[in-house]
C-alpha cells in the first residue's frame, strides 16, 4: 500500500480519486461541492448547548499546565516536537520505502530522537485521571461525576443538559449509559429503557439466526473474508485476537453488512466497533480493559456487549454512510473541504504542501476513513467520541474540524520538513502515542473554535 514508488522521489500525479485509489490501493492507510458540505454543517449549530462548555473547558485549560488555548494552535509545538514515534509495528509507515535514502531517513529520524516519551499502552491508561476509577478523583471530578448520576436519576433524562455535560468528557462510571443515551439507543424515559434493551437485544440475535449462516453462501464469502482477514489487523492486538471478541466483532460486522447493502462492508467500518464493545465491557469489569479475558465474563454480559456495539455503531453509521458508498464520496468531500478550511487558517502548511506536491487526499482519507483512530490511541478516541456523541452531527460535520486543528497542531513539524518523502512519513506517523486528555481536550477546544468561526459563514471559508 505505498505511496512512494521503490525508484521514484514522489508518486505520479492522482488525476481521479480512482487513480488515487490505485496508487495507493491501501483503504486503511488509506468531491467537488465543498460549499454544500460547509452548509449542512452549519445547521444545527447548536450554539446554547456547547457554547457554556466550550468555554468552560478553554478557561480551565487556560488555568493549568496545558499552552492556553487563547495561543494559537500555528505556535504551539508538541513537547516532543523533535521526536517521531512510530505507534506500533503494525502502524509504521505505509509502504515506507525500502531503499537506501529511506532507510538513512529513518535512521536519522530515529538518532535525532535523544529522550523518549515513555510508550504507554494503547489502553491501559484508557482515559486519565477524569474517566479511570483506578486513581484519586479531584473535587472537580467527584463534583463533575454527582452531576451525571444526578441527571441520569430522574426519571427523564433531559438530553441537552447531558450533551452540555458529556461536551467536556463523561466519567468512566457512567460513560456506558451516556454514551447509549446520547446516540439515541436508549430513550430519555428511564422506564422505558429495560424493554427498549430487551428488545433490541432480542432482534439483533435474530438477526444471527436469520442472517449469520449465509456467510459462506457464494453471495456473502468475499463480505466475511475481507472482515476476517482485516480484524486481526485492528488495534489493540491483545483484545481483538482473542477469539471470543474475534468471533463477536465478525458477528457485528457481518450482520452490519448484510442489512445495509448500498455500501456493504468497507475496510475501515470495522475499526467503529472497537470504542463501543470497550466502552461497554466496562460495565462489567473494574479492571482495565487491555489484559481482560473477556471470555471470563458472563455469556449473558457478552451478549449484552455485542447486541448494544453493533446497535451504537450502527446509528452512528447512519450519520456518515455516504463515507462508505461506491467511490466514498463523503470522504471526498470531506477531504476537500478539509484542504479548502486549512488554506484558510494556516496557509504557509498548505503552500508548503503544495510545494512539495502532498496531496491531502494521501494522509486524510485515513483520518476520515477511520475518524482519526488510527492516528490516536484508543483512550483518546473514546474521549473525543464523548464529545462527538455530544456535538450535533458530531461524527460527520464536527470531525472536519477536529482534523483541521489536528493538521495546524503539528504546524512546525511539518513546516521543518523539506521534502515529499518526509512529509508523508509524519503524517502518516504523527507521535500521539503520550497523548492523554488534556491533549484531547485543548484539540477540541481549538476545533470549536474554528466551527464556530468558519460553519455560519462558508462565503469566507472560500477563497
Amino acid at each position: 500500500a505505498s505511496v512512494l514508488q521503490p525508484d521514484q522521489s514522489k508518486p505520479k500525479k492522482a488525476t481521479t480519486f480512482q487513480e488515487f485509489e490505485s496508487i495507493t490501493s491501501d483503504a486503511w492507510d488509506v468531491g467537488d461541492d465543498d460549499d454544500e458540505l460547509l452548509a449542512m454543517a452549519a445547521k444545527n449549530l447548536n450554539i446554547e448547548v456547547v457554547m457554556e462548555t466550550a468555554n468552560k473547558e478553554l478557561g480551565r485549560l487556560g488555568e493549568g499546565d496545558v499552552t492556553s488555548p487563547e495561543v494559537s494552535f500555528a505556535s504551539q509545538s508538541s513537547p516532543y516536537a523533535d521526536g517521531r514515534l512510530v505507534k506500533s509495528k503494525s502502524e509504521a509507515p505505509i509502504g515506507s520505502p525500502k531503499d537506501a535514502a529511506g532507510e538513512h531517513a529513518g535512521l536519522h529520524r530515529q538518532r535525532s530522537l535523544p529522550h523518549r516519551p515513555p510508550v504507554i499502552p494503547l489502553v491501559a491508561r484508557m482515559a486519565d485521571q477524569n474517566t479511570s476509577g483506578t486513581p484519586a478523583m479531584t473535587e472537580r471530578e467527584a463534583s463533575r461525576l454527582d452531576k451525571f448520576k444526578q441527571l441520569l436519576a430522574g426519571p427523564n433524562t433531559e438530553l441537552d443538559e447531558l450533551r452540555k455535560l458529556s461536551w467536556s468528557g463523561i466519567p468512566r462510571q457512567v460513560r456506558p449509559i451516556t454514551w447509549k443515551l446520547l446516540s439515541g439507543y436508549l430513550p430519555a424515559n428511564a422506564e422505558r429503557r429495560e424493554s427498549v434493551l430487551q428488545r433490541k437485544r432480542q432482534e439483533y440475535f435474530g438477526f444471527i439466526q436469520q442472517y449469520y449462516d449465509s456467510r459462506n453462501d457464494e453471495n456473502h464469502q468475499d463480505t466475511y473474508r475481507q472482515i476476517h482477514i482485516d480484524i486481526p489487523r485492528m488495534s489493540p492486538d491483545s483484545l481483538v485476537l482473542q477469539p471470543k471478541v474475534t468471533e463477536i466483532f465478525e458477528r457485528i460486522l457481518f450482520i452490519w453488512a448484510i442489512r445495509h447493502p448500498a455500501s456493504g462492508y468497507v475496510q475501515g467500518i470495522n475499526d467503529l466497533v472497537t470504542p463501543f464493545f470497550v466502552v461497554y465491557v466496562f460495565e462489567y469489569i473494574e479492571e482495565e480493559v487491555e489484559n481482560f479475558d473477556v471470555s471470563s465474563l458472563q455469556e449473558e454480559a457478552l451478549r449484552n456487549i455485542e447486541a448494544d456495539s453493533f446497535w451504537c455503531m450502527s446509528k452512528l453509521l447512519d450519520g456518515i454512510q455516504d463515507n462508505y458508498t461506491f467511490a466514498q464520496p463523503g470522504i471526498q468531500k470531506k477531504v476537500k473541504a478539509l484542504e479548502e478550511l486549512v488554506s484558510r487558517i494556516d496557509e504557509s502548511v498548505h503552500r508548503h504542501m503544495q510545494q512539495y506536491e502532498v496531496e491531502y487526499l494521501q494522509f486524510a482519507f485515513r483520518w476520515m476513513n477511520n475518524l482519526l483512530m488510527r492516528e490516536l490511541p484508543l483512550r483518546c478516541t473514546i474521549r473525543l467520541w464523548d464529545t462527538y456523541q455530544a456535538e450535533p452531527e458530531g461524527f460527520s460535520h464536527f470531525h472536519l474540524y477536529v482534523c483541521a486543528a489536528f493538521l495546524v497542531r503539528w504546524r512546525k513539524e511539518i513546516l521543518e520538513e523539506g521534502d515529499f518523502q518526509g512529509l508523508m512519513i509524519l503524517l502518516q506517523n504523527l507521535p500521539t502515542m503520550h497523548w492523554g486528555n488534556e491533549e484531547v481536550s485543548v484539540l477540541l477546544a481549538e476545533a470549536y473554535r474554528l466551527k464556530f468561526a468558519f460553519a455560519d459563514a462558508p462565503n469566507h471559508y472560500k477563497r
